[in-house]
């Protein structure tokens, strides 16, 4: 394998072009690629340019429309609904950001939902940009199934990520995670099959529902939940708020997610927006988040998730992606 260096304003422009080239409108593809750079920029490979292959294939199939106006509505003065109709998930929520944000200043809290849109990839993406506005900001999304419940072998969930981003005073992001409902996520099981490597106990169980380290027998069988019960509960969390209330699929009905020729995702993401200046006591919160900030950073060893992140103007990415990539951003759809 060789690894080449490239630019962040690379990575963006050529994937801007990529999509632009595939089918995509161009404010539409300018909204994936800004999601694309960040995915790279936090070395996040699964969530970044490994996705842009699937894309335009998608764009060109029709499986993902790339033209399509997300219709954003309010139905209530505390709820955003936006339905992408089958678009990319960044354009729906770069359409609705500002009016559930809003929403959020007024009432204290918002309740923010896409509904029926491409696979969001990393969550945490869109809860980063609802801190930056000063709030907090949670979110949940599901996935096609491939998760079983405990004690049983038959997948009902997907990874089922969740994701939490907290506001510093300066709106910025103070700390954030994102994290699967399951015990890892599926790429990781994927990219070990490719390599024909082993994965560790814990991570998933084969068609019988028996423990396994075989990442091909991971496939055919189902991932476990994190930490057991415990993950599984949020994984139907996740599902009850991306699937049930947006009126998007459910777990168990979304087809695969890179294929080029299938149904559309039509997967839901719903986000809580928090104003945390809900009751004029936003100092005071501002106060325990950096005392909070102040404890964890006395243990040396010790972080905040996502508050230490080192962001990098240059990327190491192999050769043979992009070229891919450069392929995709050429004057011809290959």
């Amino acid at each position: 394998m060789t690894i080449i260096s490239v630019s962040l304003n690379e990575i963006e422009s050529h994937t801007i072009r990529a999509l632009e080239n595939h089918g995509a409108a161009s404010w539409v593809a300018k909204e994936v690629a800004k999601a694309v750079r960040v995915a790279e920029a936090e070395n996040n490979k699964i969530c970044g340019l490994y996705y842009l292959d699937s894309y335009c294939k998608q764009l060109q199939s029709g499986r993902v429309d790339g033209q399509i106006q997300p219709e954003v509505a309010q139905p209530k003065s505390g709820s955003i609904y936006v339905d992408a109709k089958d678009g990319f998930a960044q354009a729906a929520f770069s359409k609705g950001l500002q009016s559930a944000v809003e929403s959020a200043k007024e009432n204290g809290i918002c309740l923010f939902v896409i509904a029926h849109s491409h696979t969001c990839t990393s969550l945490g993406y869109f809860t980063a940009q609802i801190a930056k506005h000063g709030l907090i900001g949670i979110g949940t999304t599901n996935a096609p199934a491939c998760v079983s419940p405990p004690g049983g072998n038959k997948p009902i969930l997907g990874t089922n990520p969740i994701s939490m981003a907290v506001p510093s005073p300066n709106k910025t992001v103070a700390f954030q995670f994102d994290q699967s409902t399951s015990a890892i996520a599926i790429g990781k099981i994927r990219m070990a099959a490719a390599a024909n490597e082993a994965i560790p106990e814990g991570w998933a169980i084969d068609r019988d529902g028996n423990p396994t380290t075989n990442a091909e027998a991971a496939l055919g069988g189902s991932l476990l939940s994190s930490g057991g019960y415990k993950g599984y509960g949020f994984g139907l969390m996740a599902e009850v708020l991306a699937s049930a209330l947006t009126g998007s699929v459910s777990s168990i009905n979304a087809p695969p997610l890179k294929t080029t020729n299938d149904e559309p995702h039509s997967l839901g993401q719903s986000y809580i927006l928090i104003d945390p200046d809900f009751n004029g006591k936003k100092d005071q919160f501002s106060e325990h988040i950096s005392k909070l900030s102040t404890a964890v950073e006395h243990q040396p060893k010790a972080r905040l998730p996502g508050s230490k992140k080192k962001l990098s103007s240059n990327i190491e990415i192999d050769a043979t992606l992009w070229d891919q990539v450069l392929k995709l951003a050429s004057s011809q759809p290959i």
